[in-house]
């Protein structure tokens, strides 16, 4: 199992996406998406993050370089992983889990529950106080060909996370896993940050989750 600390970082005023970016890139040390657990998808875009916390904001910030892009989903808690799609899971309880999903254009899917079945999508105006950001702006597309390089800055309120009312990020101690994916590129991928050992590509299983600390 991976492990990783989220260190505290300390912020003048509000923080703002702007000011996340540049936190993550002065201060963060950056860590590798590159596990490839299904051999039948051997494809593998090169996938970094940094991750840290203000206590009341998680702040994430992804890297990303692919040779396919796509960026259709446009809806709220749409189907974001069909495009070309990063992902955070985040277990509080190491039962049950948030995921948060966004395409490269930003769109974000944010849902809660045990398992792959019978989640609960968050209700559209409290997915809308997470901060996003892309490099690739905010207009869908479909399939390009590339080789691309693109960023993705996401901020998240600890209030998001309306199933553990009250929770501050200091201190947490907790179970995650990042990946990226694109099921209907060219060449779908299914890449993660912990390995995942299942038959088939299945992120939802935080059995599979590495473990993650909170300054």
């Amino acid at each position: 199992m991976k492990s990783l600390e989220v260190i505290l970082m300390e912020t003048v005023g509000p923080v703002t996406l702007n000011s996340a970016s540049l936190l993550l890139e002065n201060l963060v040390e950056m860590h590798r998406v590159d596990c490839i657990n299904w051999k039948e998808f051997s494809g593998k875009p090169a996938v970094d993050f940094r991750i840290g916390h203000t206590a009341d904001h998680l702040l994430l910030k992804f890297y990303v370089r692919e040779d396919f892009l796509r960026a259709m989903e446009t809806e709220i808690n749409g189907d974001v992983y069909q495009d070309s799609c990063v992902e955070f899971f985040l277990a509080i309880d190491g039962r049950h889990y948030y995921n948060f999903e966004f395409n490269c254009i930003g769109t974000p899917h944010v849902a809660w529950g045990e398992g792959r079945h019978n989640r609960q999508h968050l209700p559209p105006e409290v997915v809308r106080t997470i901060g996003v950001k892309s490099s690739l702006g905010k207009e869908p597309f479909g399939v390009r060909t590339g080789p691309f390089s693109w960023n993705l800055v996401v901020l998240i309120p600890a209030s998001v996370l309306v199933h553990d009312p009250g929770i501050s990020f200091a201190g947490l101690s907790a179970t995650a896993n990042f990946y990226k994916c694109g099921d209907k590129l060219p060449e779908p991928h299914f890449v993660t940050w912990n390995p995942v050992g299942t038959p088939q590509p299945d992120f939802h299983r935080p059995e599979f989750f590495g473990k993650i600390d909170f300054e």
